[in-house]
């Protein structure tokens, strides 16, 4: 049944008691027991926990009895783990439960365990030295994906239909781009973050889902979005229900195409292949597609960026290496997470603040662009699947980290930057089987816009039969 069926379709399956719910969670369970030793995308198990949810008899709501995988980075439950990635939070236990977790569950979603993340989320692979490395269900040689790979590789090896991801730079649509799956990062204050805080890397980072269906997608974001206590800002409120706009007509959209890289770094020529498909296929559902891109300062948006992520980082590993009393080092960081730390130890306050500054101005001039396209087309990372340890926070070499990180993700980060909601789409395959996600980028505020697209690409393109070749668990 897991194979057949999308989250809402499982939870119909519930409401007219074709199955209980305890039959899919045990189904999920015995799916991720079979696949997790393969794959590695469990970062905790919680199946006691949701056993005595079911027993308690799970809530009326649209995912009614669907299990869920949270993952473990930011999102807590009050008592249980989060351990971020890294060893320096190695038995770290909550103390308050996210107002994003409460609405999932009063949604009817039943969490069974956590995913999988590398230390902070801070790069496009889902591999720590805490939990080792989270493998692609398509090669497990390949990356899954990150920061939210252990969320898609879960999606993608079958065990549940949807999961919760997080994009501070991609982490959403990078592994849903490494793993065949559709993954939307909402704009900025859609989703609760909180508590205690309310947003991640100074408003860049988003909390949503990798999902099989774009309905899901959909419904989840109507499952969950609003204002929560403390929240300094809120995303538009939409016209109507997400749901609602899968399957609705887009109208002719205006479609700016950009397949080069802000750095001027090389693209893998399969992924150009990819997203000119994509081009193509836009134009044949009616929609116009010129090559455009906004003008930007690239060196000043990166700049703003790392000063923004690296104090981050040095307020988070402060403030857990006093209560641990310990001095922040290589025995519970990673070589890469170490060099952020003391790059952000250097960061003056004044640079913090033009960071912030320059990021507005880039938004701005987004936003000026995009008064004449509706989406910006474009790939989502550089190339197919990478091989497992070449975007690893462990390497020693952090200049060589650095370079290949940029190489491989240089298109994602600018809509965590800049708000505004961005979607990865499952249209590629590279010839030797793996798949490439194209990205559509939209106005701040305009997810309507990505899901009538996203529902017209999935039934121009269906990807729902494409997964990977796996033994029956």
């Amino acid at each position: 049944v897991l194979d057949d069926h999308d989250a809402l379709g499982l939870a119909e399956l519930v409401k007219t008691k074709q199955v209980s719910a305890s039959e899919l969670l045990e189904a999920s369970i015995a799916r991720a027991e079979a696949y997790n030793p393969r794959f590695n995308f469990m970062a905790h198990k919680l199946y006691e926990r949701a056993r005595a949810a079911v027993a308690k008899g799970v809530p009326e709501g649209p995912f009614q009895g669907v299990p869920w995988l949270i993952k473990d980075l930011n999102t807590n439950i009050a008592g249980e783990l989060t351990e971020q990635g890294s060893r320096l939070f190695k038995g770290n236990r909550a103390t308050v439960t996210s107002e994003l977790v409460k609405r999932q569950e009063r949604a009817g979603l039943v969490i069974f365990g956590k995913t999988t993340s590398p230390e902070f989320g801070l790069t496009g692979t889902t591999e720590s030295t805490l939990m080792g490395a989270t493998r692609n269900p398509w090669n497990p040689e390949r990356i899954a994906g990150g920061s939210s790979g252990g969320a898609a590789a879960a999606v993608a090896s079958g065990v549940l239909p949807a999961a919760h991801a997080t994009d501070g730079g991609g982490s959403i649509r990078i592994p849903a781009s490494c793993c065949g799956l559709f993954g939307l990062k909402p704009s900025r204050g859609r989703v609760p973050m909180g508590p205690p805080l309310t947003e991640g890397w100074g408003g860049m980072s988003a909390h949503h889902a990798v999902t099989r269906s774009v309905r899901d997608s959909a419904a989840l974001l109507d499952a969950t979005h609003g204002l929560e206590l403390g929240s300094r800002y809120s995303a538009p409120t939409p016209e109507r229900p997400f749901l609602q706009e899968v399957g609705r007509d887009p109208g002719r959209l205006r479609i700016a195409l950009d397949v080069t890289t802000m750095m001027g770094t090389p693209v893998d020529p399969e992924v150009i292949a990819a997203v000119r498909n994509a081009a193509q296929l836009c134009e044949k559902l009616g929609h116009s597609v010129d090559e455009a891109r906004p003008k930007l300062d690239v060196a000043a948006i990166g700049k703003a960026a790392f000063s923004i992520i690296s104090s981050s980082i040095v307020a988070s590993v402060n403030a857990r290496a006093a209560l641990l009393g310990i001095k922040p080092s290589l025995d519970v960081l990673e070589p890469a997470t170490l060099a952020y730390y003391q790059m952000g130890l250097k960061t003056a306050g004044a640079d913090y603040a033009q960071g912030t500054n320059d990021l507005m101005v880039a938004a701005t001039s987004v936003a000026e662009f995009m008064t004449g396209y509706d989406i910006l087309l474009s790939p989502t990372v550089a190339s197919p699947p990478l091989p497992l340890g070449t975007i690893h926070l462990a390497n020693p070499d952090v200049q060589a980290y650095f370079q290949a990180i940029s190489a491989f993700s240089p298109f994602s980060g600018l809509m965590n930057q800049t708000g505004q909601p961005s979607m990865s789409v499952p249209l590629g395959m590279s010839r030797s089987g793996l798949p490439i996600g194209v990205m559509f980028s939209a106005r701040y505020g305009d997810e309507a816009t990505l899901f009538r697209l996203a529902g017209q690409l999935e039934q121009a393109a269906p990807w729902r039969d494409r997964r990977p070749k796996l033994p029956r668990a």
